[in-house]
């Protein structure tokens, strides 16, 4: 009896969260079918209100129910890391107040294709050339060969080399300081530059999500330009800025998202 009550109870619930599930809007459709563009090694399709992983595994379409902005950014749905355009390729613009393309990250997406733990990332790391500095990339997602080219590129721009030299670093598992989040760093899927040239939020003492943070950037338009056409997004495109600051993030970015500019 009590088994039966359980399942009853599961049943009931599963019901609650379908029909309290709204549809896909057609923005959200086209931004999941861009995510499963991004990472076609593990993402197959959409069914209802999952997506699905090629090894068959259903990831929950959700949005999260915090109301703050720290509490999405803690604890967010998969939509919510889609959810704000980045501005592939554009001008530079001061960040509106809580406006961060990308920093919004669904945690077990990453950990299902990049490792769940330091030591499942570190199986994976490749070293890459970064004008002769050995830099720890990931292999997955061909996040290394992209790293590469993106160093290709920015080589015949010797301008740009006081702001891309010395690297402050790729892999390094931890969590983003202040919060519980795990950087992109910890998946060997990101790129600190000089950190001389380079501006962060945190650093003159402002709290997350408050209002009057004073945007500053000395990163030409051309640097960043070069990392998005390869997939990359940038720090710098943040409210809470962090000008060194790069992640492999294809389903944001790429140089179609660059043409279409």
């Amino acid at each position: 009896m009590a088994q039966l009550l359980h399942a009853l109870t599961v049943t009931g619930l599963l019901a609650t969260w379908a029909s309290a599930s709204a549809a896909l809007s057609p923005q959200e459709t086209a931004q999941v079918d861009a995510l499963i563009r991004a990472y076609p090694a593990f993402l197959s399709h959409v069914d209802g209100q999952a997506l699905v992983w090629r090894d068959g595994t259903r990831m929950p379409l959700t949005r999260s129910n915090a109301t703050s902005y720290t509490g999405r950014l803690n604890s967010p749905g998969l939509l919510d890391q889609l959810a704000v355009p980045y501005p592939a390729c554009a001008p530079l613009r001061t960040p509106a107040w809580n406006v961060d393309p990308g920093r919004t990250r669904f945690e077990p997406l990453f950990r299902r294709m990049y490792g769940g733990t330091a030591a499942q990332v570190k199986r994976n790391l490749r070293a890459v050339n970064w004008f002769g500095q050995s830099v720890q990339v990931t292999r997955v997602n061909g996040v290394d060969r992209s790293l590469q080219a993106v160093a290709a590129e920015l080589a015949r721009s010797p301008e740009l080399r006081p702001f891309v030299t010395p690297s402050a670093g790729t892999f390094l598992w931890r969590t983003v300081a202040g919060t519980p989040r795990l950087s992109v760093h910890s998946f060997g899927a990101a790129i600190d530059l000089n950190v001389a040239r380079s501006s962060y939020w945190a650093w003159n003492g402002y709290l997350e999500g408050q209002r009057g943070i004073t945007y500053r950037n000395a990163f030409p338009l051309k640097l960043v330009q070069v990392f998005e056409r390869h997939g990359w997004i940038w720090g710098g495109r943040w409210y809470h800025h962090d000008t060194m600051h790069f992640e492999y993030r294809p389903e944001l970015t790429g140089a179609d998202a660059c043409q279409n500019r």
